[in-house]
């Protein structure tokens, strides 16, 4: 797979003053996407604050009519609508998981259109290995060198090859400045429930939302449904010493 690299920087917003980026850096494509990410933000209470996101997607052999019908590319357009509010970078850290998980890619402001199609048919189908996945993401945010904890948007339309094994990794990783935020397409969400109230964690590190089918979930209930427990996270987490 291709590893696409930023070639220029966007002009990042002042520090902890409202959106990472200025908005008139900002594709047309994505204008309302980051408006919209925007206020989800403020409602929640946190305008200003920084976080690098990451996007993490499901290759299993049933996710195939979404990849089809322009679900996963519009979370990905989606991704880097929340991204250019809460990361100067402009780039979106992107990796396929099914049996085994992918090396990360960039999809950033000006490679965003068509990236899903242009990348994931390099992929194989495959099962459904959440624990691989996380570990590529915890390996990635460690090896960057990032000050800022990670957001990152964990899509999925199934549970995964082993249970146990994902939530000991999701309880050992509560101990991380990450937090997961679980996107389930189609009906099969359980165990995305489940990991939403895990027990035995340090903090709770997790969210859920059901997008059953991705077109009929706005913008804005997408948004909603990302950050509202990222505030409570980001609290919980600062007092126990995990974010810094």
């Amino acid at each position: 797979m291709s590893l696409f690299r930023k070639t220029t920087a966007p002009m990042p917003a002042p520090a902890g003053t409202g959106p990472a980026l200025s908005l008139d850096k900002i594709p047309a494509g994505l204008v309302n996407l980051t408006k919209a990410a925007a206020v989800s933000l403020e409602k929640s209470g946190l305008t200003g604050q920084r976080a690098a996101v990451y996007l993490v997607l499901d290759h299993s052999g049933s996710m195939t009519r979404y990849y089809q019908n322009g679900s996963v590319q519009r979370l990905a357009e989606q991704a880097l609508g929340l991204s250019a509010n809460l990361d100067d970078d402009g780039v979106v850290p992107v990796g396929y998981f099914a049996s085994w998980a992918e090396a990360m890619l960039d999809v950033r402001l000006d490679n965003y259109q068509g990236v899903i199609d242009r990348t994931h048919s390099d992929v194989p189908w495959g099962s459904t290995d959440y624990v691989a996945a996380m570990r590529n993401v915890i390996d990635e945010h460690e090896l960057s060198g990032a000050t800022s904890p990670a957001f990152v948007i964990f899509q999925t339309d199934g549970a995964p090859n082993d249970r146990r094994a994902t939530e000991k990794l999701l309880q050992e990783a509560s101990g991380l400045p990450i937090f997961w935020a679980f996107v389930g397409f189609g009906g099969r969400v359980e165990f995305l429930e489940k990991l939403d109230v895990l027990r035995g964690r340090k903090v709770d590190n997790a969210s859920f939302f059901h997008a059953a089918d991705p077109h009929s979930v706005t913008d804005a209930q997408l948004y909603d449904g990302l950050t509202h427990e990222y505030a409570g996270w980001l609290a919980a987490a600062t007092a126990a010493g995990i974010v810094r």
